[in-house]
């Protein structure tokens, strides 16, 4: 039920690099599907330096229904992927976790969502122990359509 497009409207994370360059975030679109049924792939296009980039992931299906295992790849280690809420056809909201490190992911089936589904988000936010001063919100604007060849990274498991 995840499968298709999405937008990434907004995060939360102490990550150190997302702080100090949060004013060059760029629109990004990931694309989910679940080929054979189990596995979820994630395509994200984004900007960086002015290249469109295609980054590709599959997560393996945890125990539960609505959780993920994405694999790390040498010392970034694995990272566990929950489905925490969504209603499939306007928002998704994802929690990621790698280690003590926890981060949360707002996406949209387009690139704004209602005011009512950003509060569930901040609430999210709020409830694994961030705030505010370590969410952000990415531009509605400037998305990429495609990557060329050169420019895709294949995370496949």
């Amino acid at each position: 039920q995840l499968a298709g497009k999405w937008f990434l409207v907004g995060m939360a994370s102490r990550c150190t690099y997302l702080a100090e360059h949060s004013h060059r975030l760029e629109a990004t679109v990931v694309t989910m599907a679940t080929p054979d049924g189990q596995n979820l792939t994630m395509s994200t296009l984004r900007k960086l330096d002015g290249m469109c980039w295609e980054i590709r992931q599959r997560l393996a299906p945890a125990a539960a229904p609505g959780r993920f295992l994405l694999k790390g790849h040498a010392y970034n280690g694995k990272v566990d992927v929950v489905v925490a809420e969504t209603d499939h056809s306007s928002y998704a909201i994802l929690c990621y976790q790698r280690g003590r490190s926890i981060s949360v992911k707002l996406y949209g089936r387009s690139s704004r969502v209602s005011d009512a589904v950003v509060d569930k988000f901040e609430q999210r936010v709020r409830a694994v122990g961030l705030s505010e001063d370590v969410t952000y919100y990415f531009p509605t604007y400037g998305f990429c359509e495609s990557a060329d060849e050169f420019h895709i990274l294949d995370r496949e498991l």
